[in-house]
This record gives structure tokens, sequence and C-alpha cells, in this order.
């Protein structure tokens, strides 16, 4: 017998979206291995402390939040590639950590596109395509992975506060951390990954705080925003039968 139309797009989009997550998760893993490649290649040339300039690397939320994605993505693929989980669904574990990962990627598109586009970047130190594939390409395709992706489990309310875990640990130990490191670029006796977290360039710690504020309030939203989506596509895919 002959499948319906709806089904036969259904079948289609469930066995295309593991391959789409893991050519994502590869693409965002070559774009942080140049990236890495670049920054430390060119702190070794220019004598800068080595050390240093990997830990301010990975203390940047956009390499965090894309080294999440990755690692989910790639795990939810390689589950389906490997036929686990016949009934579709994914462990509510696995939904967890995507709609987490979607969360922070989302976030790193939003400020970045709004906050940090204009500022010049050094070209020396930067590789153009895989900025554009971490800002921009990458949280473009954790967005759709939240509106389309198949199986996802639905979430409780309560994990919203699981979500902001993170990037609430990510804000504290980032100002902690600046004012005990030298900048390897500057010699500044502090370092903060963006401008809008550092001090000396917010007027002090208000203007600082009153940004952690504003994202705060941004990242509980879209982390409201993820969840609900998935509420309503699993009320959605019950009602179809799925």
């Amino acid at each position: 017998m002959s499948q319906d139309p709806l089904t036969r797009r259904r079948t289609v989009r469930e066995g295309l979206w593991p391959v789409l997550r893991l050519l994502c998760a590869i693409l965002i893993l070559v774009a942080i291995w140049q990236q890495a490649a670049t920054t430390f290649s060119r702190a070794v040339a220019n004598g800068s402390d080595v050390a240093t300039t990997v830990a301010n690397f990975f203390s940047f939320f956009t390499i965090l939040s894309n080294i999440a994605a990755l690692l989910v993505l790639a795990v939810a693929a390689v589950r389906v590639l490997r036929a686990e989980g016949q009934d579709g669904r994914e462990p509510r574990s696995l939904s967890f950590a995507l709609a987490s990962a979607s969360s922070y990627m989302i976030l790193t598109g939003i400020v970045y596109n709004v906050l940090l586009r204009q500022i010049p970047l050094d070209q020396g130190a930067t590789v153009p395509w895989s900025n554009e594939v971490l800002h921009v390409v990458a949280p473009a395709f954790m967005l759709a992975d939240v509106v389309w992706a198949p199986g996802r489990a639905r979430l409780p309310w309560r994990a919203v506060l699981g979500v902001l875990v993170f990037p609430l640990a990510w804000v504290i130990y980032t100002l902690v951390r600046g004012p005990l490191v030298t900048s390897p670029a500057t010699g500044n006796p502090w370092w903060y990954p963006y401008p809008f977290l550092d001090p000396h360039l917010q007027d002090g710690y208000g203007g600082v705080f009153a940004y952690v504020i504003g994202i705060a309030v941004v990242i509980a939203v879209i982390a409201v925003g993820v969840v609900a989506v998935g509420r309503a596509r699993d009320r959605t895919s019950a009602a179809a039968g799925d």
C-alpha cells in the first residue's frame, strides 16, 4: 500500500535530518579547528603566552556553545543512523541537551549580529568563513532544528531553569577570571571575551550588569520559546498519530 503524501514527507524528513545534523556538526568542528589553528599559531609567532591564549579561546561563549552544539548534534545523528530508538522518540535527556544547545546557539547568533557585528575584526587573527559559520550558519541550523527536527521529547517547563544554569555559570566565571588574566594581545592586566563584559569599556560594573541582565532576559525568553515549540510540536505529532 502506498504512503499518503504527509507520511512520505515525514519519512523523508526523518531520514534526512540526522544526516543534516551530522553535516552541521562536522562543519562546526572544521570551523572551530581552523579558527583555533589560526589563533594558536599567531600566538606562537607573536611570542604570546600560549597557555593563556588557549584558555582565552575556550572562554568565549561562542566557542563553548558551538562545541555543545556539535557534540549533541553528533550524538543525536549517530543514535538514529545506528537505528537506535525505533519508536522515533529521543530520550528526554537528549531532547534537553538539544534544547540547551539550541538556546545557546540562538543567543550567540542574536548577540553577535546585534552587538558585535559592527566591531572591526582583526583580519590576521579571524578566519572570516569560520566566523560566519559559528555566528550565523550554525545558529540558523539550530533554530531550524527546533522547528523541524523530528522526535524531540516533550520537556517540562522546569527545563527552562536547567537551560539557564550554564550561561549563569559562564558569566560568573568570566567576571571572576577577567581581572586575573593579562591580555596576551594588549598587555592589559585584564581580559574579557566581549567588550560588553569589560568594565573598563562600560564605565564600571554597572554597565556590565545592565548588559548581563538584558542578555539574561533574552536567553530566558529563548529557552521558554524552545521548550514551548517542542511542547506544541509534541501535541501536533500526537494529534496526527505519529
